[in-house]
């Protein structure tokens, strides 16, 4: 699991071993591992006075309920011509004006001051309404028309769990997240990158040896990191992969862009993105490219991390943690069988007593600060004396 297991019974090691083992083998599995369709949760008064103590409430223009009045639609295709999901929407001449005017407002509040000095400077090129998957959400594409440059952002119903992974992704993952929340709809920047599935079909088997055990090493932090903060159902549409040019050599990052699924799933395998068909060729580039021994080291190297990550984040996580705790963002029987899960690994009692999903994701969290502290404190001692 997350766990590091210095100073563990044997058994605890052996459960290490075996997990490792994981990425040696194929270790997809035929069931189903995500449940029926999630239901959205509300935001809570604890919840909303937090997004407004950290400036994530403001005041929008627009609601999600708005841009449903569109008159028709078509669908748009990918340069392959095959079906994107999306689909094009259109709205009544009298209401599109009054929509775009109040998008760029929008663009305004997440990228700049939120002033309308910039509005006659941006165009609203495109609104776009996608049927697949729980958010249904509106991707608006926004152009300076100064200089042709564009960029997105998304217009989706506001979901209690998907607000938990958008403030632990800002405070847990190496990258910083904008989002705005209003009454019941959420505003979500643009994470710009190559989609997961587009890039391992496309762009994969161009990679030469070095580039594909860089991105192997990738994915096993990317899969520890959603596991330790129970982000579910990484399949390789819910990432993007970033391509970053160094001076020598191109790196590559994964970045999550779906959080839906944050602490909502019963199946631990859910958090692990290694457990999904969709990323087989990831798991068999983890196989061929890294020994067992570098997929232990990248592991510790990502809790250690998201540790350091926890104590860095100060009373901010610890404030979203707390509400969590009390919050409903999951059913009894997923609560109930994720914590049976844990407990079969951990053998932790205080997993089995957990009766809010925000209570597991705290005993997690807490097990890797604790656990990454008091190894960092035995390693002083041990150097000491």
């Amino acid at each position: 699991m997350w766990l590091h297991f210095i100073g563990k019974p044997n058994w605890a090691k052996g459960l290490q071993t075996l997990y490792i083992c994981h990425y040696q083998a194929q270790v997809m599995s035929d069931d189903k591992l995500m449940s029926k369709k999630k239901p959205a949760y509300p935001v809570s008064k604890k919840l909303d006075g937090y997004l407004e103590k950290y400036n994530r409430k403001i005041e929008i223009p627009i609601f999600y309920e708005d841009l449903l009045r569109f008159q028709g639609s078509v669908a748009v295709y990918d340069e392959d011509g095959e079906d994107t999901l999306w689909v094009r929407v259109y709205y009544s001449d009298f209401e599109r004006e009054e929509i775009d005017m109040s998008l760029k407002k929008v663009y305004s509040i997440l990228h700049s001051d939120g002033s309308e000095r910039i509005l006659e400077y941006l165009n609203i090129d495109a609104v776009d309404y996608c049927t697949f998957g729980n958010s249904k959400p509106f991707r608006i594409k926004v152009r300076n028309i100064l200089n042709d440059n564009y960029t997105y952002f998304y217009v989706k119903k506001t979901d209690a769990s998907r607000i938990y992974g958008l403030e632990l992704e800002h405070m847990l993952s190496p990258y910083n997240l904008n989002f705005l929340v209003y009454k019941d709809t959420l505003i979500e920047e643009h994470i710009a990158g190559i989609p997961g599935d587009v890039f391992i079909k496309y762009s994969l088997p161009e990679l030469n040896e070095r580039e594909k055990a860089q991105l192997a090493k990738e994915f096993v932090k990317f899969n520890e990191r959603c596991m330790i903060r129970l982000l579910g159902d990484m399949r390789s549409y819910n990432y993007v992969i970033v391509p970053v040019h160094d001076f020598d050599h191109v790196v590559y990052r994964i970045r999550a862009i779906d959080f839906d699924q944050q602490c909502f799933e019963g199946k631990l395998k859910v958090y692990r993105p290694q457990f999904f068909k969709e990323n087989f060729q990831m798991v068999e580039l983890v196989r061929e490219k890294l020994q067992k021994n570098s997929v232990d080291q990248y592991k510790i190297e990502e809790r250690s991390i998201v540790a350091k990550r926890i104590i860095s984040s100060g009373t901010r996580i610890k404030r979203l943690v707390e509400i969590a705790k009390t919050d409903d963002i999951s059913l009894n029987e997923n609560i109930d069988q994720l914590k049976g899960e844990i407990y079969d690994l951990t053998l932790d009692l205080n997993f089995k007593k957990s009766t809010k999903m925000g209570q597991v994701l705290s005993l997690a969290l807490d097990f890797v600060k604790r656990n990454y502290q008091d190894v960092s404190m035995r390693e002083l001692i041990e150097k000491k004396f």
